[in-house]
């Protein structure tokens, strides 16, 4: 009997010893930190490709649409349809820029991210507001290529007044509304391109999706820059990301396939603009409007003092 005992005693103590070593070890399977998997890219061409066509539509077809289409469809007392295209685009844009930020493999912090699409919001709405009256003064005859003061259909209003409630809603159109649109549209594009970077080969080529796109945005971009008058804005982000890309180089890093698209762009995008200042460099009458050493003519006002004049 004694025996017998002494074996259950010992079987006891070796299934415990046995339970105990699964219980630690399983402990130290649970404090073990995970180890991230490798990030292979993968080409956003949808995102991409949304993006670069509602800002092709929605943004630079809007004062088109807005002057082609008859008068008598949308009375000036009434909003237009490029008003229609730019509330589109007051909800598309954000919507875009925040699955972009989810897919990026760098986390943005909420509070951040919520404030930047905030601020877009509110200045593109306060733009829309001032474009669309903007917009109806063009077919009343005013030209983009004159300051408010210097207009003939502003100069003779009565009471004088009247000219700096214009001038102020200039500001609001063209100052406070493209900083408050542009600079979290840019802010949250730049901490986009800080999270791609990989030291994987497989997703760093840009796709055929990518290189049909590259066009495109990189002209859409040049106009953003030009007609929102935000040079010194863009250069700031370019040069910006121009930093990042020498800095993660040092590290054995290279951007994937979304970082090029982006990076690519915006350096198409600076030659654009070099070459449409070098254009238009000793045009007197837009040297007037646009003095001092960054000079960028706005587009639309190309358009009103070469182009609508002289049909």
């Amino acid at each position: 009997m004694q025996s017998v005992r002494k074996r259950r005693d010992s079987d006891l103590t070796t299934q415990r010893s046995s339970c105990d070593i699964d219980s630690t070890s399983g402990g130290v399977k649970e404090n073990v930190p995970q180890q991230k998997r490798p990030y292979f890219p993968r080409f956003h061409s949808d995102l991409w490709f949304c993006l670069t066509l509602q800002n092709w539509i929605l943004d630079f077809g809007r004062p088109i649409v807005m002057i082609t289409l008859p008068l008598e469809w949308f009375p000036l007392n009434k909003p237009s349809a490029g008003d229609y295209f730019h509330m589109a685009y007051n909800f598309i844009t954000p919507f875009i820029l925040l699955k972009l930020i989810e897919r990026s493999p760098r986390v943005l912090p909420r509070s951040a991210l919520c404030l930047c699409l905030i601020t877009l919001v509110m200045g593109a709405s306060i733009h829309l507001v001032g474009d669309s009256i903007n917009h109806r003064l063009i077919l009343s005859g005013y030209d983009l290529h004159l300051s408010v003061r210097e207009n003939p259909i502003i100069k003779d209003l009565k009471p004088v007044t009247l000219i700096d409630a214009f001038e102020l809603l200039y500001f609001y159109d063209e100052c406070l509304g493209h900083l408050m649109w542009y600079i979290p549209f840019f802010v949250i594009l730049f901490f986009y391109f800080t999270g791609c970077f990989t030291k994987a080969k497989e997703g760093t080529r840009l796709p055929v999706s990518g290189c049909l796109l590259l066009g495109p945005s990189a002209l859409y971009y040049w106009y953003l820059v030009t007609e929102g008058q935000i040079t010194e804005l863009f250069l700031l982000t370019f040069l910006a990301m121009v930093v990042v890309v020498i800095h993660q180089r040092r590290k054995g890093l290279s951007p994937d396939s979304n970082g090029r698209f982006l990076f690519f762009s915006f350096t198409v995008t600076v030659l654009l603009v070099a070459l449409w200042v070098a254009y238009l460099w000793s045009d007197p009458v837009l040297r007037n409007k646009y003095p001092g050493l960054m000079y960028v003519p706005e587009p639309w006002s190309y358009y009103t003092l070469h182009i609508k004049q002289n049909p």
